[in-house]
């Protein structure tokens, strides 16, 4: 279906570039021909999102052996009952704390080109529980460099004010150098990301209870 929205695209660029004298590629500066290219990109990240949470779903619910006297990774991954699905529409705090809801949540942000959020708020969380003087030092110098500051590789959306006040806090590192900037990012998620996740094609599936049918009586 790509292969042939794509060539639709040529075939409209082509015909305008006829009309105004323009190459096809050059046409693809027109407006309309932008909004074709944008329809069309649209529909590959579609795709890779189904297809990201296709393959996790293949991985999650294959039969494995689990260990004796304790569950297995494959166990904690098992797809949720449609009740178990439906908990996490109550909270976003329920969605987290399901190790199948927050996979497929960061499988969503990734198709929105925005997992850097959860990565964040995911890495703050390990932060906190970090006993060690020594390994919280290079925890938040690593936070830090990854995620706060300017031209980071996974830079987070925050003000300017909070990352001031972060790189002031890592000067004498605490549990709580990124306590503000974490509230933000799950503020930002739970109001922008997990409404739309509740509204994918994926989670309302997972929700489907099945139809029991029953045969007719013979008279």
């Amino acid at each position: 279906l790509e292969g042939f929205l794509f060539c639709l695209i040529w075939f409209v660029c082509s015909y305008r570039a006829t009309l105004f004298g323009k190459n096809a590629f050059s046409s693809l500066g027109d407006v309309k021909c932008c909004h074709l290219v944008n329809i069309f990109f649209f529909f590959l990240r579609l795709k890779d999102w189904k297809t990201r949470l296709s393959y996790f779903l293949q991985n999650s619910s294959s039969p494995g052996k689990p260990k004796t006297g304790k569950k297995s990774k494959q166990q904690a991954f098992l797809k949720p009952s449609p009740e178990e699905a439906e908990l996490w529409s109550e909270a976003f705090d329920e969605l987290l704390a399901s190790k199948y809801g927050l996979a497929a949540f960061r499988a969503f942000l990734k198709s929105e080109f925005c997992e850097e959020n959860i990565e964040f708020w995911l890495a703050c969380e390990d932060f906190k529980k970090t006993k060690s003087p020594q390994k919280l030092s290079s925890k938040a110098r690593k936070i830090y460099t990854d995620f706060i500051e300017k031209e980071a590789p996974k830079e987070i959306n925050i003000d300017f004010q909070t990352k001031t006040l972060i790189a002031q806090n890592i000067q004498e590192v605490t549990s709580g150098c990124f306590t503000t900037a974490q509230k933000r990012v799950y503020s930002l998620m739970e109001n922008n990301s997990y409404p739309r996740f509740l509204e994918s094609e994926f989670y309302q599936d997972l929700c489907k209870k099945p139809q029991i049918t029953t045969e007719p009586h013979a008279t």
